[in-house]
C-alpha cells in the first residue's frame, strides 16, 4: 500500500474506464453533518433505538421528535463541500460512472451528481406506511408530530433504511453491478463497519485500483486499499482536482 501519492491517484482516475465512488458519513463532515459513530458522533447523544423500525411504529411521537432534530432541523439546509463537488466534476468529465453512498443527506445530488445510488435511502422524501403515498420532506410541516399523510392521515416515515429493514433491492443490484465492474474504486469517508454496505468494496475485481480517502485508517486500509490518502475528504479532493484540471 502507498500513502499520499496524489499524483498517482490523479493519473489512475484519468485513465480508469469504470471508476466508482463509495462514500460514507466522513465525506459530509466538512458540510457540518456529524458522523454517527465515534466520541462526537450522533449516537453519543442519541439512542440508536429511535431508528429501529419496530420502535418507530410503536412509538412514532418519541421517534419522530429525535428524527426531526437530527435529520430535518439542520441537515436539509446544509450545502455540499469540495469532495461532493469534485465527484460531480469527475462525472461531468466522463471519469466517474456512479456514486454508491451510505449517506441520506442528498448532498451528492445538490453538488450536481446524477448517477447516485442511495444505499440507505434518503431523508428528502417521506412515505405513508398506510397508502404508500410519497412526499417531499419540505412539503410536510414538521410542527405537529408525528407527521401524517395528507391523503389518508397515515403515519409518514422517512425514506431511509431503519434498523430492521432490508436494503432496497434496486440499490443492492445497481451497487453490485458497479462494484463488480469497477476498474477503480474510490472509498471516501467510511470506516467500513456498517453491514451489509461494508462488504461492497470487496466485490471489486482483481486488478481494480482501490483508493481510500480518510482522516484515519479504516477496516479497508490494511486489507484492500492500494493507495491511502490520509486527509479530510474535501482537502484531498481539492488537491486531486487541481492536479486534474
Amino acid at each position: 500500500m502507498k500513502n499520499n501519492n496524489y499524483k498517482q491517484v490523479a493519473e489512475i482516475l484519468a485513465r480508469s474506464s469504470h471508476t466508482v465512488a463509495f462514500t460514507g458519513a466522513g465525506i459530509s463532515v466538512e458540510s457540518g453533518i456529524p458522523t454517527f459513530r465515534g466520541p462526537t458522533g450522533l449516537w453519543s447523544h442519541y439512542d440508536p433505538h429511535i431508528l429501529d423500525i419496530d420502535y418507530f411504529t410503536n412509538h412514532p411521537n418519541a421517534s419522530w421528535g429525535k428524527i426531526r432534530e437530527i435529520f430535518y432541523d439542520h441537515m436539509l439546509n446544509v450545502e455540499p463541500n469540495d469532495a461532493h463537488r469534485f465527484l460531480a466534476w469527475l462525472e461531468k468529465q466522463g471519469l466517474l460512472k456512479a456514486i454508491i453512498t451510505q449517506n441520506i443527506d442528498n448532498l451528492h445530488q445538490k453538488a450536481g451528481s446524477r448517477n447516485v445510488i442511495e444505499y440507505h435511502g434518503t431523508a428528502k422524501h417521506l412515505t405513508c406506511l398506510t397508502c404508500r403515498g410519497n412526499y417531499e420532506a419540505e412539503e410536510i410541516s414538521p410542527k405537529s408530530l408525528p407527521p401524517l399523510c395528507p391523503s389518508c392521515n397515515g403515519l409518514l416515515k422517512p425514506d431511509f433504511v431503519f434498523f430492521g429493514e432490508p436494503i432496497p433491492a434496486s440499490a443492492q443490484e445497481r451497487s453490485h453491478y458497479h462494484c463488480t465492474h469497477a476498474t477503480c474504486l474510490l472509498i471516501i469517508g467510511t470506516t467500513g463497519e456498517i453491514m451489509p454496505a461494508s462488504q461492497l468494496p470487496y466485490l471489486a475485481p482483481k486488478g481494480c485500483d482501490i483508493i481510500e480517502i480518510n482522516i484515519e485508517e479504516s477496516s479497508y486500509t490494511s486489507t484492500l486499499t492500494d493507495i491511502f490518502l490520509n486527509d479530510k475528504a474535501g482537502s484531498a479532493s481539492k488537491r486531486l482536482w487541481s492536479l486534474m484540471e
